[in-house]
């Protein structure tokens, strides 16, 4: 049996996650933009609402591969992203 290095990063919690939810944007954003609200892709990404709510915020702010922003908040707060490449 070998432990992979993926697997290793996984297990440093936060790192894990927020990466595991900016694959996921760039995935689902490669086309052009993406609007959703956290609710709705929690299941699909493993996290809480609250966490990914937190995790856009740090993305946000670092992650040069994509343009995020808060769009509009009617019951829970809509995010768009884009790649930043699309600009």
């Amino acid at each position: 049996m070998s432990t992979t290095v993926a697997s290793s990063t996984e297990a440093d919690g936060e790192l894990s996650k927020e990466e595991r939810l900016k694959r996921y944007l760039l995935d689902r954003a490669q086309n052009g933009e993406l609007y959703f609200k956290s609710k709705f892709i929690a299941d699909e990404v493993g996290l809480s609402p609250k966490e990914i709510g937190a995790l856009m915020i740090k993305i946000r702010d670092s992650a040069s591969e994509l343009t995020v922003e808060k769009w509009s908040y009617t019951s829970a707060t809509t995010w768009r992203v884009e790649p930043a490449w699309s600009r």
